[in-house]
């Protein structure tokens, strides 16, 4: 196989860099505690396989060729990441009043939230439908050449998180200031409804 590693790898970073919507979960999660900075990247890691897998078995393109269940993943997504965007920004309210440590999130909502937010992002599914095909030998069998693409792709966001959960963790003390965390809270919320926005435009 004459995968085109150099085109496909550039690329991948790039988009690992951009923050999207789980960039937001995992480091306000993880801006509240290190356990809750892993669990949320996780969940994105597991929505992300998800969608790899889709991607392998050739799911996603099939649901691209029906026009109306895209659109109903999109909407889903559009509101869910909405509704992050807004509980975020009510939870900064009361930020000058109390920590946000001391409202409760069990481990297993950190993780769901994070599966969801990738799982229901519609620009995770297309960035597979349109990255792998560009990298994949067309005279290669096709399953083999996306499981592997779809696993590097994978591992990318993996190390990433690897780095940004303890990087998120060293400024934690930064962000134990009411005010600060108000603040860092407040544009987390922002970003998520502006996502929701892109999307829904888009």
């Amino acid at each position: 196989m004459h995968i085109a590693w150099g085109p496909y790898l550039l690329a991948l970073v790039v988009i690992v860099l951009v923050p999207g919507p789980d960039f937001v979960v995992v480091t306000s999660s993880a801006a509240t505690g290190a356990r809750k900075g892993w669990l949320a990247a996780a969940g994105v890691t597991c929505g992300l396989l998800i969608h790899a897998t889709a991607a392998t078995l050739g799911l996603s393109a099939l649901l691209m060729t029906v026009p109306p269940a895209l659109v109903v993943v999109k909407a889903i997504g559009v509101v869910y990441l909405g509704y992050m965007g807004v509980q975020i920004l009510r939870r900064s309210g009361a930020a000058q009043q109390q920590a946000t440590a001391d409202v409760p999130r069990s481990g297993r909502s950190v993780f769901l939230r994070g599966l969801l937010i990738d799982v229901l992002n519609p620009k995770v599914m297309l960035t597979f439908l349109t990255l792998l095909p560009q990298a994949m030998d067309p005279a290669g069998d096709p399953m083999s050449q996306a499981a592997l693409l779809s696993a590097v792709a994978v591992g990318a966001f993996g190390l990433w998180w690897l780095l940004v959960v303890p990087s998120v963790r060293r400024l934690s003390a930064l962000l134990a200031d009411p005010g600060r965390r108000k603040v860092f809270e407040r544009c987390c919320g922002g970003a998520l409804l502006a996502m929701a926005t892109s999307i829904a435009f888009s």
